[in-house]
């Protein structure tokens, strides 16, 4: 028995939400959650944040699957709904670029450390990235991990190409800075 004929493409599930089918709003639901999570998470930081934009923007995209054109496969387009979901989230507590550090603006001109040097496991490298400030880690998921262009990123978050190179730049120093001072330890 061939298992792509017992579950539904996410086009199919649509087109059943569209009709009404509430399986395929929880077939839906349940295909795209966990990753969906995973994005908000590295944006915002906290699971219980994390949780309520999951559950904006399942709500959103259920609400406008109508307007859903099948540009993108269903997955980008709620991914996006997530992002921008996750950011306005950061701008309502205000957390976005007003966390930086004092000493930041030292940050970009000190020598820039040396990536090849740097040897570190998966959840090192997630700690460090969680106790970024929110507006480093933000440009940073965006970038690295959601694979946004800079100039996206930008556009998404509602600042300047400069900001966001800016605090790209930035981000990395702090992060490597992080990892080579052992401020986080393998689990």
């Amino acid at each position: 028995m061939n298992l792509s004929t017992l579950v539904p493409s996410a086009d199919v599930l649509v087109q059943q939400c569209i009709n009404g089918d509430r399986t395929a709003y929880r077939l839906l639901y349940d295909r795209y959650a966990k990753a969906m999570f995973n994005t908000a998470h590295r944006i915002v930081n906290r699971t219980a944040d994390a949780e309520d934009v999951l559950q904006e923007a399942f709500t959103d995209a259920f609400q406008q699957l109508k307007s859903f054109e099948g540009k993108s496969t269903f997955g980008a387009w709620l991914k996006q709904i997530v992002v921008f979901k996750s950011i306005s989230h950061l701008k309502k507590q205000k957390l976005l670029f007003s966390d930086l550090e004092p000493d930041a603006e030292k940050l970009a001109d000190e020598t820039p450390l040396n990536e090849d040097e740097v040897w570190y496991t998966v959840d090192m490298i997630k700690q460090a990235v969680q106790s970024l400030p929110d507006g480093y880690r933000t440009v940073l998921t965006l970038h690295l991990f959601e694979g946004y262009e800079q100039e996206e990123v930008a556009e998404i978050m509602q600042v300047a190409h400069s900001t966001v190179r800016t605090q790209y730049m930035r981000a990395k120093q702090k992060l490597l800075q992080v990892l080579k001072k052992g401020e986080v330890y393998e689990q």
